[in-house]
């Protein structure tokens, strides 16, 4: 539900900024790097907005798909400690029952 909220608000947000830029059909140069353009500043708007908002999911996306990495080496870890620590109980209990049998004889 959290996800689907932020989700509507980030349509809600790209929705005004078109509704804005279109009722503003202004011509603005746009100086980036490479080049210089002309462009429409609803278009402007619109496609510098997508390209902030897909930028940011793929760096959020980065930074969860390594937390998931490390979470699932943390999971391995804890499995193969767990396992060792079984093994090292049972065969102490092993011995303990083998030195109480011998005693016993």
């Amino acid at each position: 539900m959290k996800y689907f909220l932020i989700l509507l608000l980030a349509v809600a947000i790209f929705i005004v900024s078109v509704t804005l830029g279109s009722s503003n059909n202004q011509i603005v140069t746009f100086n980036y790097l490479i080049a210089k353009g002309d462009y429409p500043i609803s278009i402007l708007l619109a496609v510098l907005f997508a390209v902030g908002f897909l930028l940011g999911w793929l760096i959020c996306g980065m930074f969860y798909a390594n937390a998931l990495i490390s979470l699932s080496n943390a999971r391995r870890k804890i499995k193969r400690l767990e396992s060792q620590l079984t093994e090292s109980t049972q065969s102490e209990h092993d011995t303990k029952v083998a030195v109480v049998t011998n005693e016993k004889r």
